[in-house]
Protein backbone atom coordinates (compact mmCIF):
# COMPACT_ATOMS: atom_id res chain seq x y z
CA UNK A 1 0.00 0.00 0.00
CA UNK A 2 1.24 3.84 -0.94
CA UNK A 3 1.20 6.59 1.50
CA UNK A 4 -1.31 7.85 -0.87
CA UNK A 5 -3.48 4.93 -0.74
CA UNK A 6 -2.88 5.13 3.09
CA UNK A 7 -3.81 8.70 3.19
CA UNK A 8 -7.16 7.88 0.83
CA UNK A 9 -7.96 5.36 3.15
CA UNK A 10 -8.13 7.63 6.26
CA UNK A 11 -9.87 10.45 4.51
CA UNK A 12 -12.62 8.15 3.58
CA UNK A 13 -13.13 7.48 6.91
CA UNK A 14 -12.66 11.01 8.38
CA UNK A 15 -15.27 12.11 6.07
CA UNK A 16 -17.93 9.14 7.43
CA UNK A 17 -17.44 10.75 10.98
CA UNK A 18 -17.54 14.16 9.92
CA UNK A 19 -21.00 13.18 7.89
CA UNK A 20 -22.16 12.30 11.54
CA UNK A 21 -21.52 15.86 13.37
CA UNK A 22 -22.33 18.00 10.53
CA UNK A 23 -24.63 18.39 7.17
CA UNK A 24 -25.11 20.09 4.23
CA UNK A 25 -28.22 22.35 5.81
CA UNK A 26 -25.18 23.62 8.00
CA UNK A 27 -22.38 24.15 6.07
CA UNK A 28 -24.43 26.09 3.56
CA UNK A 29 -25.54 28.46 7.04
CA UNK A 30 -21.49 29.51 7.36
CA UNK A 31 -20.90 33.18 6.86
CA UNK A 32 -17.63 32.24 4.54
CA UNK A 33 -20.29 29.67 2.32
CA UNK A 34 -21.36 33.41 1.05
CA UNK A 35 -18.43 35.07 0.90
CA UNK A 36 -17.80 36.51 -2.70
CA UNK A 37 -15.06 34.45 -4.63
CA UNK A 38 -11.63 35.45 -6.21
CA UNK A 39 -11.21 33.55 -9.45
CA UNK A 40 -7.76 31.66 -9.30
CA UNK A 41 -7.87 32.22 -13.41
CA UNK A 42 -8.26 36.05 -12.79
CA UNK A 43 -5.26 35.73 -10.20
CA UNK A 44 -2.78 33.91 -12.43
CA UNK A 45 -3.35 35.50 -15.77
CA UNK A 46 -3.20 39.39 -14.28
CA UNK A 47 -1.08 41.67 -15.90
CA UNK A 48 2.52 41.52 -13.70
CA UNK A 49 0.93 38.59 -11.48
CA UNK A 50 4.04 37.12 -9.85
CA UNK A 51 2.44 33.13 -10.90
CA UNK A 52 3.52 32.43 -7.19
CA UNK A 53 0.54 30.30 -4.83
CA UNK A 54 2.51 30.02 -1.49
CA UNK A 55 1.91 26.98 0.42
CA UNK A 56 1.30 27.37 4.04
CA UNK A 57 2.36 23.16 5.32
CA UNK A 58 3.86 22.46 8.51
CA UNK A 59 5.10 18.90 7.87
CA UNK A 60 4.84 15.83 5.09
CA UNK A 61 5.04 12.21 5.07
CA UNK A 62 7.88 12.11 3.18
CA UNK A 63 9.97 15.43 5.14
CA UNK A 64 8.76 15.14 8.19
CA UNK A 65 8.11 18.56 10.31
CA UNK A 66 9.00 21.28 7.81
CA UNK A 67 7.90 24.46 9.91
CA UNK A 68 6.30 23.66 13.59
CA UNK A 69 6.91 27.31 14.57
CA UNK A 70 5.67 29.56 11.91
CA UNK A 71 2.09 30.65 12.35
CA UNK A 72 -0.46 30.96 9.66
CA UNK A 73 -1.19 34.62 10.44
CA UNK A 74 2.46 35.15 10.06
CA UNK A 75 3.07 33.43 6.92
CA UNK A 76 -0.10 34.63 5.48
CA UNK A 77 0.60 38.33 5.90
CA UNK A 78 3.98 37.38 4.52
CA UNK A 79 3.03 35.60 1.62
CA UNK A 80 0.47 38.52 1.08
CA UNK A 81 3.25 41.29 1.16
CA UNK A 82 5.22 39.32 -1.13
CA UNK A 83 2.93 39.78 -3.81
CA UNK A 84 1.72 36.12 -4.56
CA UNK A 85 -1.05 35.35 -7.14
CA UNK A 86 -2.24 32.73 -4.74
CA UNK A 87 -2.00 30.80 -0.94
CA UNK A 88 -2.56 27.31 -0.82
CA UNK A 89 -3.26 25.96 3.10
CA UNK A 90 -2.97 22.51 3.03
CA UNK A 91 -5.83 21.11 5.84
CA UNK A 92 -5.23 17.06 6.17
CA UNK A 93 -4.36 17.13 9.83
CA UNK A 94 -3.21 13.52 9.95
CA UNK A 95 -0.57 13.43 7.62
CA UNK A 96 0.43 16.89 6.89
CA UNK A 97 -0.31 18.58 10.74
CA UNK A 98 -2.96 20.97 8.62
CA UNK A 99 -6.16 21.94 9.96
CA UNK A 100 -9.74 23.77 8.77
CA UNK A 101 -8.76 26.73 11.18
CA UNK A 102 -5.90 27.61 9.05
CA UNK A 103 -8.13 28.41 6.10
CA UNK A 104 -10.49 30.17 8.56
CA UNK A 105 -7.99 32.25 10.15
CA UNK A 106 -6.14 33.12 6.78
CA UNK A 107 -9.41 33.97 5.09
CA UNK A 108 -9.55 36.55 8.23
CA UNK A 109 -6.47 38.46 6.72
CA UNK A 110 -6.42 37.13 3.00
CA UNK A 111 -10.06 38.69 1.67
CA UNK A 112 -8.82 39.29 -2.26
CA UNK A 113 -6.37 36.73 -3.15
CA UNK A 114 -7.40 33.33 -4.08
CA UNK A 115 -7.07 30.55 -0.96
CA UNK A 116 -6.78 26.95 -2.60
CA UNK A 117 -7.49 24.14 0.18
CA UNK A 118 -5.05 21.56 -0.46
CA UNK A 119 -6.67 18.29 0.86
CA UNK A 120 -7.84 15.37 -0.59
CA UNK A 121 -11.26 15.23 -2.09
CA UNK A 122 -12.93 12.17 -2.13
CA UNK A 123 -16.61 13.01 -1.42
CA UNK A 124 -19.01 16.24 -2.66
CA UNK A 125 -19.27 16.92 1.10
CA UNK A 126 -15.75 17.94 1.34
CA UNK A 127 -16.46 20.44 -1.73
CA UNK A 128 -19.41 22.49 -0.14
CA UNK A 129 -17.33 21.93 3.12
CA UNK A 130 -14.53 24.10 1.40
CA UNK A 131 -16.83 26.61 0.22
CA UNK A 132 -18.24 26.85 4.07
CA UNK A 133 -14.50 27.51 5.30
CA UNK A 134 -13.94 30.30 2.85
CA UNK A 135 -12.11 28.59 0.06
CA UNK A 136 -11.79 29.70 -3.53
CA UNK A 137 -9.98 26.83 -5.24
CA UNK A 138 -10.20 23.13 -4.39
CA UNK A 139 -7.99 20.42 -5.55
CA UNK A 140 -9.06 17.53 -7.32
CA UNK A 141 -6.40 14.77 -7.83
CA UNK A 142 -6.74 12.58 -10.81
CA UNK A 143 -4.65 9.59 -9.25
CA UNK A 144 -7.39 9.02 -6.23
CA UNK A 145 -10.20 10.01 -8.63
CA UNK A 146 -12.17 8.43 -11.27
CA UNK A 147 -13.11 10.06 -14.70
CA UNK A 148 -17.27 10.36 -13.61
CA UNK A 149 -15.83 11.71 -10.01
CA UNK A 150 -13.45 14.50 -11.52
CA UNK A 151 -16.92 15.76 -13.68
CA UNK A 152 -19.38 15.07 -10.98
CA UNK A 153 -17.01 17.59 -8.37
CA UNK A 154 -15.58 20.19 -10.43
CA UNK A 155 -19.05 20.47 -11.58
CA UNK A 156 -20.32 20.91 -8.11
CA UNK A 157 -17.45 23.27 -7.76
CA UNK A 158 -18.16 25.55 -10.73
CA UNK A 159 -21.60 25.87 -9.44
CA UNK A 160 -20.59 27.06 -5.69
CA UNK A 161 -18.45 29.77 -7.57
CA UNK A 162 -15.00 28.07 -7.37
CA UNK A 163 -12.06 27.27 -9.14
CA UNK A 164 -10.92 23.54 -9.58
CA UNK A 165 -7.29 22.64 -10.10
CA UNK A 166 -6.78 19.08 -11.34
CA UNK A 167 -3.86 17.33 -9.97
CA UNK A 168 -2.03 14.92 -12.71
CA UNK A 169 1.47 13.07 -13.05
CA UNK A 170 0.97 11.02 -15.56
CA UNK A 171 -1.02 10.75 -19.11
CA UNK A 172 -2.64 8.23 -17.94
CA UNK A 173 -4.19 10.57 -15.05
CA UNK A 174 -4.71 13.20 -17.86
CA UNK A 175 -6.80 10.81 -19.90
CA UNK A 176 -9.53 11.21 -16.82
CA UNK A 177 -10.20 14.84 -17.67
CA UNK A 178 -11.84 16.29 -19.86
CA UNK A 179 -9.01 18.97 -20.98
CA UNK A 180 -11.20 22.00 -22.00
CA UNK A 181 -10.45 25.25 -19.94
CA UNK A 182 -9.41 23.72 -17.38
CA UNK A 183 -6.69 24.26 -14.85
CA UNK A 184 -4.42 21.78 -15.08
CA UNK A 185 -1.71 21.19 -11.88
CA UNK A 186 1.17 18.62 -13.00
CA UNK A 187 2.97 17.28 -10.22
CA UNK A 188 6.47 17.35 -9.97
CA UNK A 189 6.11 15.08 -7.22
CA UNK A 190 5.04 11.67 -7.76
CA UNK A 191 2.37 11.07 -5.12
CA UNK A 192 3.07 7.20 -5.04
CA UNK A 193 6.98 7.61 -4.43
CA UNK A 194 7.31 10.67 -3.68
CA UNK A 195 9.99 11.28 -5.90
CA UNK A 196 10.32 14.57 -8.08
CA UNK A 197 11.13 14.95 -11.55
CA UNK A 198 10.86 18.01 -13.61
CA UNK A 199 11.58 17.19 -16.63
CA UNK A 200 8.77 14.97 -17.00
CA UNK A 201 6.23 17.20 -15.97
CA UNK A 202 7.96 19.42 -18.96
CA UNK A 203 7.24 16.33 -21.11
CA UNK A 204 3.30 15.78 -20.29
CA UNK A 205 2.62 19.87 -20.47
CA UNK A 206 3.46 19.15 -23.73
CA UNK A 207 -0.13 17.02 -23.92
CA UNK A 208 -1.91 19.75 -22.68
CA UNK A 209 -4.09 22.01 -25.27
CA UNK A 210 -3.71 25.87 -24.95
CA UNK A 211 -7.03 26.49 -23.71
CA UNK A 212 -6.12 25.07 -20.34
CA UNK A 213 -3.97 27.10 -17.58
CA UNK A 214 -1.01 24.76 -16.54
CA UNK A 215 0.62 25.05 -13.41
CA UNK A 216 3.79 23.54 -11.56
CA UNK A 217 3.64 21.97 -8.16
CA UNK A 218 6.00 20.51 -5.95
CA UNK A 219 10.63 20.54 -5.93
CA UNK A 220 10.25 24.37 -7.16
CA UNK A 221 13.09 26.12 -5.17
CA UNK A 222 14.51 28.32 -7.64
CA UNK A 223 13.85 32.02 -9.90
CA UNK A 224 15.64 29.99 -12.80
CA UNK A 225 13.27 27.14 -13.04
CA UNK A 226 10.08 29.60 -12.80
CA UNK A 227 11.81 31.06 -15.91
CA UNK A 228 12.39 27.82 -17.62
CA UNK A 229 8.69 26.78 -16.41
CA UNK A 230 7.41 29.49 -18.06
CA UNK A 231 8.82 28.87 -21.25
CA UNK A 232 6.68 25.46 -21.72
CA UNK A 233 3.94 27.81 -21.22
CA UNK A 234 3.08 27.13 -17.23
CA UNK A 235 1.61 30.65 -15.43
CA UNK A 236 0.92 29.05 -12.02
CA UNK A 237 3.47 28.03 -9.68
CA UNK A 238 2.91 26.07 -5.78
CA UNK A 239 5.56 26.41 -3.90
CA UNK A 240 5.32 25.34 -0.36
CA UNK A 241 8.56 23.43 0.85
CA UNK A 242 10.94 25.66 0.25
CA UNK A 243 9.51 28.93 1.57
CA UNK A 244 7.95 26.76 5.07
CA UNK A 245 11.55 25.11 5.52
CA UNK A 246 12.69 28.82 6.33
CA UNK A 247 12.57 30.54 9.56
CA UNK A 248 10.73 33.58 7.69
CA UNK A 249 8.94 32.11 5.17
CA UNK A 250 6.99 35.48 4.31
CA UNK A 251 10.34 37.15 3.63
CA UNK A 252 12.11 33.47 1.72
CA UNK A 253 8.89 34.00 -0.37
CA UNK A 254 9.66 38.01 -1.06
CA UNK A 255 13.37 37.48 -1.93
CA UNK A 256 12.15 34.75 -4.59
CA UNK A 257 9.74 36.49 -5.78
CA UNK A 258 11.98 39.72 -6.54
CA UNK A 259 14.40 37.85 -8.25
CA UNK A 260 12.16 36.49 -11.08
CA UNK A 261 11.03 40.13 -11.53
CA UNK A 262 14.31 40.99 -11.64
CA UNK A 263 15.16 39.37 -14.59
Amino acid sequence: MTILDKIIQKKRLEVIALKKTSSIAMLESSVLFHSPVNSLETALLAKNSSGIIAEYKRKSPSKGVINGHSSIQEVTEGYLKSGVAAQSILTDTGFFGGMNEDLIKARAINTNVPILRKDFIVDEFQIVESKALGADVILLIAACLTSEELKNFGTLAGNLGMSVLYEVHSQEELDKIDLHDKIIGINNRNLKTFEVDLEHSIQLASQIPESCLKVSESGISSPQTILDLKKHGFKGFLIGENFMKTSHPGAACQAFIQQIQSV
